[in-house]
């Protein structure tokens, strides 16, 4: 079955959803069929792989609601081998009206089970939130992702992050696991990015990936054009990083065993 893999990060503007899209894309790329999952009631990873859900026939919210077969929601993009399970801005009332719906916490999972054995990656966009649509995402991973910016507050939330991957480890999904965390929005001619990089290197050794995203214009001008970079500008740095990343991912061993969360000291 195809690995799902959370890209999740409470703290907004960490690059977690282009880290989704760009991630996504360079494992089609490669060659992987893959799916994102756009949990985000945002949308943007939905729109910047050319989506819209307004043109489109189903969404997440309808699977994670009202129990509608995923593999009718699934739409291709212009990317090859990558499909996307579009978001809607209804996701925004699904955190509350989860909490009286039955299995709340594994609709997600049980949702994504028939159609895992037709993807070899499954990637989760969360929405910046430790709400009911993140913890969906964690039952249903395999691993999480965590994307963390090269900035001063860098550490800030990601306690509370890993003490909820730890939490649903223990109650929901006991193979969960830290895939990893990748710094993004690096500037290496600034010092104090060159510092958190350290800091995050030396608390969370193995576990943070070597490839690093930098800040990159074309990054930031490809979601307007509705391709991931990898299309808009395959010569560009962020290009170059996420394919890298992807290598990272197809080759990872987990430096986490199962059961094992290292915090911030």
């Amino acid at each position: 079955m195809g690995r799902v893999v959370a890209v999740a990060n409470q703290k907004g503007g960490v690059g977690k959803t282009t880290t989704a899209i760009n991630l996504a894309a360079a494992l089609a790329l490669s060659g992987h069929r893959t799916l994102l999952i756009d949990l985000d009631p945002q949308g943007s990873a939905t729109t910047g792989v050319g989506r819209h859900s307004s043109d489109l026939h189903g969404n997440v919210y309808e699977v994670v609601i009202d129990g509608r077969a995923a593999a009718e929601v699934t739409h291709p993009t212009s990317v090859e081998n990558l499909d996307v399970m579009p978001a809607t801005r209804d996701l925004v009332g699904a955190e509350v009206e989860l909490v009286n719906l039955p299995d709340r916490e594994h609709r997600l999972f049980t949702a994504i089970a028939p159609i895992r054995e037709a993807y070899e990656y499954l990637l989760i966009d969360c929405p910046p939130s430790l709400g009911l649509l993140t913890v969906n995402a964690l039952r249903a991973a395999d691993g999480v992702l965590v994307p963390l910016q090269a900035e001063y507050y860098a550490l800030e939330g990601l306690t509370a992050l890993l003490d909820t991957v730890g939490r649903v480890r223990d109650a929901l999904n006991p193979t969960l696991a830290l895939d990893g965390l990748v710094l993004t929005m690096f500037d290496g001619r600034n010092s104090l990015a060159r510092q958190v990089q350290t800091e995050v290197r030396t608390h969370f050794g193995s576990q943070v990936y070597s490839t690093v995203i930098p800040r990159n214009v074309r990054l930031s001008e490809s979601p307007s054009h509705g391709v991931p970079v990898l299309i808009y500008d395959p010569s560009s740095r962020g290009s170059v990083a996420y394919q890298a990343l992807a290598v990272e991912v197809l080759t990872q061993q987990h430096a986490a065993p199962s059961g094992t969360v290292a915090r911030p000291g």
